[in-house]
């Protein structure tokens, strides 16, 4: 579970994933976040720009583990978490917290997931009302009926685009970057799979 300083409202789900995390890795601000919740990450990463002071102290005095790097640096606080969570054999990454006012930070977050499918390392970003995935072959997503589903190509195309369990299913579709052909898809039922042949997509559940 990697969290950082960007919107969180948390509900009783992210609460519990927090939980029953192996490893908690706080980037920077989500200290914050964390400290509200009552919650001790096992490392803190970061620059420490925007950690509020009570925040560090209280890490501090629980004796934390505190990465501290350089304000001048080469990769986001969130990267770094990244890095460490990899070197730490993380097998599948949450992120909560990486989202919010700063688009290109929000952007460069969900690019993020493209890194780790690299490596083979299953991962989605999660906020109040989103969940997003980076896919390049297969996904099977729960939901509910009616939760929004949507696709989002991120490379010029996406060849054999496959969708069940949806209100608008595709069979071996190609999606091109810029259409918004794969948006507002509808979850029939608890279930939903997304199956492509060739490309990215960026797969997002989202509820209003």
């Amino acid at each position: 579970m990697i969290v950082a300083g960007g919107d969180l409202d948390p509900t009783d789900r992210m609460r519990d994933l927090i939980r029953a995390s192996d490893l908690i890795v706080c980037a920077d601000g989500g200290a914050g976040h964390l400290r509200a919740l009552n919650i001790l990450p096992h490392v803190l990463v970061g620059d420490l720009d925007s950690i509020q002071d009570e925040d560090r102290c209280f890490f501090e005095k629980n004796q934390v583990e505190i990465l501290s790097f350089p304000s001048r640096k080469n990769f986001t606080d969130s990267e770094l978490c990244v890095s460490w969570a990899i070197d730490h054999h993380a097998t599948d990454i949450t992120f909560l917290g990486v989202t919010g006012t700063r688009l290109d930070h929000t952007l460069a977050n969900i690019f993020l997931l493209r890194r780790l499918a690299r490596e083979d390392i299953p991962a989605r970003i999660i906020n109040k009302h989103n969940e997003i995935h980076m896919v390049t072959d297969h996904i099977n997503l729960a939901g509910r009926a009616g939760d929004f589903l949507s696709l989002v190509p991120v490379t010029t195309r996406v060849t054999g685009v496959t969708l069940e369990g949806l209100e608008y299913p595709l069979v071996n579709a190609t999606l091109e970057m810029g259409s918004s052909l794969g948006i507002s898809n509808v979850f029939r039922a608890d279930t939903a799979s997304i199956s492509i042949g060739d490309g990215i997509l960026i797969v997002t559940k989202s509820r209003d």
